[in-house]
């Protein structure tokens, strides 16, 4: 890979000091994460123009994978070189997997009464957070009578076909829609992305992806091997995501919960937790292999999640470079980007029914609470780890109260 064209004088040191602050603080998910690095590395670092900026941000939004993350990577790299953007991934991505490791390891502590609370407190802030993510993914990627109809087609296609594979075709469906109705959609100017990754180096992260992406399922049908297996079921949650860290949701629910390799309960407490703590909502990942059964789990487990679920997302991203500026003038990228988004909004809004909803409210008071928490995230613009705080201290209260004297 060429080292990139402005490096800047800070080097990869610098690039971990950064990124290690924005790991440790940037609560609120990939939109604020995306707030965060503009505010430090371009507004206060000057690291790049905010042109260049705006620009690298559409090229993650198009691709699959943590949005957020592929940013931060592409910064490291357009600052530190390779080692660089590895140490901006590191620094952004570890903070948060420790602390789900731990929560993960820290799960026999639950067991009791207040524990039991606890975890359906989570559950109920993932109600909320999902809500509040459908709610603004719909209004800036489903706006109109076209892309509102892509939404609720790829919400039929998941509802009747239940699976991984009707996923991925609410997603094919909608880039083909997109092409189709979307073409006055996101007109945005083209502009330069100062990154300078050789076509040759493109080419082969590229086919690395897909031959990753295709050669695994193969690999373990012939050697099922659990350690394969679940390198496949992270890699390609991580290939297959559009639209960040939400989404990954169902893909995960569906390899995860139904073959029994995690409980219901298990995922759900884990994914509220996830909300809870800085960093990319992927790092959920750590806890899913921490607990995951059968092995390998703990350690060793949270680090293939984590490692495969983050691959694909930069493979692609340092593959598609060199070939960005000229694919975003096309309208039919953009079209299919537009219809692709709106997919998403449906296909999350499916997952917040089930197994979102149905596995979290289960009374009138456990509907109040998720409400309240809702409220607090989008008309009071409260802090999602106060979200949590506040919602787990409302369901130890109802815990205590429903308990007989």
């Amino acid at each position: 890979i060429d080292q990139p064209q402005e490096q800047g004088t800070g080097g990869p040191g610098e690039v971990f000091r950064a990124f290690l602050t924005l790991g440790l603080t940037s609560f609120g998910g990939p939109i604020a994460h995306l707030g965060y690095f503009r505010h430090e590395l371009v507004l206060r670092r000057r690291w790049l123009s905010d042109a260049a900026y705006a620009d690298l941000v559409a090229l993650c939004q198009f691709l699959p994978g943590p949005a957020s993350s592929q940013v931060g990577f592409a910064l490291g790299y357009l600052r530190g070189g390779l080692a660089g953007a590895l140490l901006a991934w590191a620094a952004f991505t570890l903070p948060s997997a420790a602390l789900l490791l731990a929560f993960a390891f820290g799960a026999d502590a639950f067991a009791g009464p207040i524990g039991q609370d606890v975890i359906h407190g989570l559950k109920l802030v993932a109600v909320a957070i999902v809500a509040q993510a459908v709610w603004g993914m719909a209004r800036t990627l489903a706006p109109d009578r076209q892309r509102a109809t892509i939404a609720l087609a790829a919400v039929l296609v998941v509802v009747f076909v239940p699976t991984a594979f009707g996923q991925i075709a609410a997603i094919a469906a909608g880039a083909v829609a997109g092409t189709l109705w979307c073409r006055r959609a996101d007109q945005n100017a083209a502009g330069h992305l100062p990154v300078s990754v050789s076509r040759r180096a493109g080419m082969l992260l590229l086919a690395l992806f897909f031959a990753l992406l295709l050669g695994l399922p193969a690999m373990v049908a012939f050697w099922p091997l659990p350690g394969l297996a679940l390198v496949e079921v992270f890699y390609r949650a991580g290939a297959l995501v559009f639209g960040g860290g939400h989404v990954v949701l169902p893909l995960l629910e569906a390899r995860m919960v139904e073959p029994g390799w995690v409980s219901a309960d298990a995922f759900l407490a884990g994914y509220g937790a996830a909300q809870a703590v800085p960093g990319p909502l992927f790092t959920f990942a750590a806890y899913l292999g921490a607990i995951v059964a059968p092995g390998p789990n703990g350690i060793l487990g949270a680090t293939i999640a984590l490692l495969g679920i983050f691959l694909p997302g930069m493979l692609l991203l340092m593959g598609v470079l060199p070939f960005w500026d000229r694919l975003r003038h096309y309208d039919g990228a953009r079209a299919a980007m537009a219809g692709t988004n709106a997919a998403v909004v449906g296909i999350l809004g499916a997952a917040l029914y089930h197994p979102v909803w149905t596995s979290a409210v289960a009374s009138p008071a456990d509907f109040a609470v998720a409400l309240a928490a809702f409220i607090l995230l989008t008309a009071w613009k409260a802090p999602p780890w106060l979200v949590v705080v506040v919602t787990l201290l409302a369901a130890v209260a109802l815990g205590l109260i429903a308990q007989p004297v």
